[in-house]
């Protein structure tokens, strides 16, 4: 099985990326596992307590839980991933069943920050977007998909999300074996990615 970790900041543009290697691949071969569905347990928390926890830090994840996913995937094993709700800040008690594929596409902002799962990556990208385009694309999704108002996204990109992208997301570039411009440049990126794949399939 071949693991690709897809890192960069939030709004950067991943699933897009994520989205043009699917669509040039063997439908069946490659799976998807976001690291948003491991954001840890919190029903001993309020909501008023879940609403303040700060998600952008790496703390925030169950790294030990996807790690020991991975490693079930790899052994031809299945998981039960845990599903996620964005509007109750906590893990839904639901899951779906992910099977092993040729690849899997480890996908999320915090991915890199963790050495245990780096060391499972066999092609780490990292996919790099300006500032302010990631912030308007953040605001745009927030609103429309997470029932979020503007006034809770900016201040919460202000206090948490900038401050941690500079602390934890930016510095891991260095882990990066291919870092993908995302603007409408990007195919030569993308096509080396789906060439390394498919060599592997």
């Amino acid at each position: 099985m071949l693991i690709i970790g897809l890192a960069g900041g939030t709004g950067c543009g991943k699933t897009t990326v994520v989205d043009q290697i699917l669509n040039e691949l063997p439908k069946g071969e490659v799976g998807v596992i976001s690291q948003d569905s491991y954001y840890k347990e919190t029903s001993h928390l309020s909501y008023e307590e879940r609403v303040n926890i700060n998600f952008d830090h790496p703390r925030s994840i169950d790294f030990d839980l996807l790690a020991e996913h991975l490693k079930i995937l790899k052994e031809g094993r299945s998981i039960q991933q845990p599903v996620y709700s964005f509007v109750e800040h906590n893990r839904t008690g639901d899951t779906i069943t992910t099977m092993p594929r040729k690849v899997m596409i480890v996908e999320g902002i915090l991915i890199l920050t963790n050495p245990k799962l780096r060391d499972m990556f066999d092609i780490k990208i990292f996919v790099h977007a300006d500032s302010d385009e990631r912030l308007i694309r953040r605001l745009k999704r927030d609103i429309a998909e997470r029932g979020r108002d503007i006034n809770e996204v900016l201040t919460r990109y202000q206090s948490t999300l900038k401050p941690m992208h500079e602390q934890f997301i930016e510095p891991v570039k260095e882990y990066a074996d291919i870092i993908i411009p995302n603007n409408k440049y990007n195919t030569v990126a993308i096509d080396i990615v789906k060439t390394i794949i498919n060599d592997r399939l």
